[in-house]
């Protein structure tokens, strides 16, 4: 059956809205060769968007051409606004951006564990409020009017933790800040205009590591999150899959051979967070010597591996080089190895991506040896790429999807 003719606009205004994303401002002769419509198809979809405000004039094609040909269109970036948080144990990081993704603003505040959970939450939420003043946004909409221009559309948090996928709810879980849980609602509370949403880090962290990273043309891949936990992250033929409680790569609690108790249901000491977490592969650095001092924000973790690899750059290559960096490399990348190795049984997804800050700074040479060792352990051909973002990835992950968002409810047929 064929669309109807308001159908056929929607599916057309949102072709051209894709490409002047993707793409940046084009001529109406640019989205024609692009969309493959017709010139008068075109003509109207302009007129609709530019009226509609998604739209505007931004420029002209060239010096040469002259005239409504000629015009450059694109999407109003200060149409809304868009927030992105990182919430981890120690801290909260946010960016502010236009429509288009653009970053206005950036900012990060540590939250101590003694702090009380009251206190955590307004000085989380007061970060927010001065990252958005800061970048020009409108924390409401002053008229009530969902397409005020300016405001702060949708507010994208990436947590640890489970996600409920019933109500979209940071779930309470053991060993998680209490301030988490309060976070989402006093947001939501203080920007009523806004969407917020919350997602689990790992999950965004894969979305941002396959459109701008290491999974960049991959439907089908595991991102293993190695950051001061541990986590996976699924995306089966293009589709990140969350589960039935939204638990779907909860590998920390995957009970492995080398540990001396089983994980609970309360506890993942025991499971793949004992080999591959911060605190151990502190510990397996130590026993191999290696030192290192963290950047900034960096778990120790990272810093070690960090070290570890230049370590071994220094020294020679990976088979002369230094003993102490190369053992530690090899034996953490055994452990890897397990884990990786379970989720790869299963689910045969051809590639995995080592990310977080740990995955970054192990680079080619702990991705290297994680390949080698899954080689032995498996039958199933399998890439292992090192993440391309770190522990950028979920503030990236977290930004795109509050994009995709906002741009599906202002670019809806209205």
């Amino acid at each position: 059956m064929p669309a109807s003719p308001s159908t056929a606009r929607a599916i057309n205004d949102r072709l051209a809205l894709h490409h002047l994303q993707n793409e940046g401002p084009l001529t109406a002769g640019q989205l024609k060769q692009l969309t493959g419509l017709s010139r008068p198809t075109v003509a109207d979809l302009v007129e609709r968007l530019t009226v509609s405000g998604l739209i505007s004039v931004v420029g002209e094609s060239g010096t040469q051409r002259r005239g409504p040909n000629a015009r450059l269109y694109g999407i109003v970036a200060d149409r809304a606004h868009l927030a992105a948080l990182d919430v981890r144990t120690e801290g909260v990081a946010v960016i502010v951006s236009d429509l288009v993704g653009r970053v206005l603003t950036e900012a990060a505040v540590p939250i101590g564990g003694d702090m009380g959970t009251g206190a955590a939450v307004e000085q989380a939420v007061a970060l927010v409020e001065r990252a958005v003043k800061e970048a020009g946004a409108l924390a409401r909409p002053p008229s009530g009017d969902d397409g005020e221009r300016g405001r702060l559309h949708t507010v994208g948090i990436g947590a640890p933790g489970l996600i409920d996928p019933a109500s979209g709810e940071l779930r309470d879980s053991s060993g998680l800040p209490a301030w988490h849980r309060r976070l989402v609602g006093a947001l939501q509370e203080r920007f009523p205009g806004s969407r917020v949403t919350v997602e689990n880090e790992t999950n965004l962290a894969a979305v941002a590591e396959q459109r701008e990273g290491a999974a960049a043309g991959r439907d089908t891949f595991v991102l293993l999150w190695l950051g001061h936990g541990t986590g996976a992250a699924v995306v089966l033929d293009g589709a990140l899959r969350r589960g039935a409680s939204g638990g779907t790569g909860e590998i920390g609690f995957l009970p492995v051979p080398g540990t001396p108790v089983l994980p609970s249901a309360t506890d993942c000491e025991g499971g793949f967070h004992s080999l591959a977490g911060a605190v151990a592969i502190a510990a397996l650095a130590a026993e191999h010597g290696i030192t290192g001092r963290p950047a900034g924000h960096e778990p120790v973790a990272a810093a070690l591996v960090r070290a570890a690899v230049a370590g071994l750059r220094g020294g020679g290559d990976r088979a002369g080089g230094d003993a102490g960096a190369a053992g530690f490399l090899d034996a953490l990348a055994g452990r890897l190895a397990i884990g990786a190795a379970s989720v790869v049984a299963v689910l045969d997804p051809g590639c995995v991506v080592l990310g977080g800050e740990v995955g970054l700074a192990g680079g080619a040479e702990l991705a290297g040896r994680v390949a080698e060792r899954l080689r032995r352990m498996s039958p199933l051909a399998t890439e292992v790429r090192a993440g391309a973002l770190g522990g950028a990835a979920v503030l990236r992950g977290a930004l795109l999807t509050a994009r995709d968002r906002a741009q599906d409810e202002l670019f809806a047929p209205r």
